[in-house]
């Protein structure tokens, strides 16, 4: 037992090294169990190679050496593509030993003996770096492997090193625990035996079977999906989406949801429409009636894009500008009240909606105006004229939109230049009164003609009276 300090370093090394992983999820994983020396393979004999090194190779009550205990320990690294590399330790016994001696006494029909060589101690410490077939067969349950590497073995009082070529067989119960089934041939470097026949360097075979644990992978959020592999490592989510969560389960995962906490549909990138309006109900301001988009979801029964809610006439068309309502035309006249500049009084198309001034009308105002009186020479009013001002102010505000030429004429006495003056100045004395007493200043002109357009002789006092004169005209725009 004198190598045992040797096992035991060799294994804590293999802990230390911490190695075996069958895939990148968990990178490592750690396997214990039987091994079984077989030394057949170097006792010579045979037909040819393969027969001295593959015969009987199930041969386990005559041939195999084996302890009844746990014998071997493995840990192994993931190192990708498919590749680990690991370090294994084993134990064992040895009493069996198999030599070819035709002639020797107890021999089997092909010429090999089996002795207890005084039951030697069997160590061993190995380096393997080891390749699984399962994701080239498309496996998730057999997985093959074909492994090489090197080691150094203690057997009894010897120590070689070998190569180690070698297969294996793991069938997993599930993701992290399977059965573990290798076989190696450990070719020694060294003599087999010394010149005594004592076994010194033999070559062997090394079988093994054990449970395997993987172990190592990082699942922070606890969702069964290692961090490396997880969009949201953080946060539990589902495998379809990279372990991102989907947290009202409408198939959307939260960071392409618009709505994560509400179900909804793809087509509005996870928010519920519940009127069916194509319209998802964080967009929709009417989320429970169906509506237009141009409406912001809210329907429109009188099509006047104007939506219901907003719609004070919502059954009868109308402008926006009047809150969905049809203009009103108070006065009938034809023209709506918002284009009608008199909109309580019946008027025209042709004048916004006013009363036309009449012909009868003008021959009132002229009438009038033919009984203005002035001071003599002046352009101030005698007191009785301001009576008919009153009844001229009168009737130029029933047309509030009508504009209004106010002319003024003199008879011939005295100079031209006076006289046009003088009419100028009457003209626009009445233009004022007029002002004065409520009419719009831009709805008046006036003008002078002076003695140039008399109506009447201006031989006789009465010719003159009638060209002494204010006119009133209508201006047409």
């Amino acid at each position: 037992m004198k190598h045992l300090k040797k096992l035991l370093l060799a294994v804590m090394m293999v802990m230390g090294l911490s190695s075996h992983a069958q895939d990148s999820n968990n990178p490592w994983a750690i396997s214990f169990g039987v091994n079984a020396v077989d030394t057949k393979t170097s006792a010579g004999g045979g037909k040819n190679w393969a027969d001295r090194h593959f015969s009987q190779p199930f041969a386990v009550k005559d041939n195999w050496n084996i302890l009844p205990s746990v014998s071997y320990l493995s840990v192994f690294r993931n190192v990708g593509d498919n590749f680990s590399f690991g370090l294994t330790g084993s134990v064992n016994k040895i009493d069996k030993y198999v030599k070819f001696a035709p002639t020797a006494v107890g021999h089997d029909s092909r010429g090999y003996v089996v002795s207890n060589p005084g039951d030697l101690m069997y160590y061993g410490v190995d380096a393997t770096i080891k390749y699984s077939l399962m994701n080239l067969i498309g496996s998730k349950v057999v997985d093959p492997s074909l492994s090489v590497g090197g080691g150094y073995t203690f057997f009894g009082d010897s120590s070689y090193g070998t190569l180690n070529p070698g297969a294996g067989l793991t069938f997993w119960f599930t993701e992290n625990v399977g059965l573990e089934l290798a076989t190696k041939y450990k070719k020694s470097f060294g003599d087999r035996e010394d010149a005594s026949g004592t076994p010194d360097a033999p070559s062997h075979f090394q079988h093994s079977a054990g449970i395997v644990f993987k172990f190592g992978g990082k699942d922070t959020d606890g969702d069964g999906i290692y961090d490396k592999d997880d969009a949201c490592p953080e946060v539990a989510g589902l495998k379809e989406f990279n372990g991102c969560p989907d947290t009202d389960g409408d198939g959307i995962q939260d960071s392409a949801d618009a709505c994560p906490e509400v179900a909804g549909l793809a087509a509005l990138n996870g928010c519920p429409d519940t009127d069916g309006d194509g319209i998802a109900d964080k967009d929709d301001a009417c989320p429970e009636v169906a509506g237009l988009a141009a409406l912001k979801g809210c329907p429109d029964a009188d099509g006047d894009g104007v939506a219901d809610k907003d719609d004070k006439c919502p059954t009868v068309a109308g402008p926006k500008e009047n809150a969905g309502c049809p203009w009103p035309d108070t006065d009938g006249d034809g023209v709506l009240d918002k284009d009608d500049k008199c909109p309580d009084v019946r008027g025209t198309v042709a004048n916004q909606g006013c009363p036309e001034v009449s012909e009868e009308v003008m021959k009132t105002l002229n009438n009038y105006g033919k009984i203005i009186l002035f001071d003599s020479g002046k352009s101030t009013f005698q007191k009785g004229t301001y009576t008919v001002l009153q009844s001229i102010t009168s009737i130029l505000k029933e047309y509030p939109y009508s504009k209004f030429m106010v002319e003024g004429h003199t008879d011939s006495d005295g100079a031209n230049l006076m006289n046009q003056t003088l009419s100028e100045n009457r003209a626009a004395a009445v233009k004022n009164y007029l002002i004065e007493n409520g009419i719009a200043t831009d709805r008046l002109r006036s003008t002078g003609f002076g003695e140039t357009k008399p109506i009447a002789t201006n031989k006789t006092a009465k010719g003159k009276a009638m060209n002494r004169r204010v006119e009133i005209s209508l201006i047409k725009e």
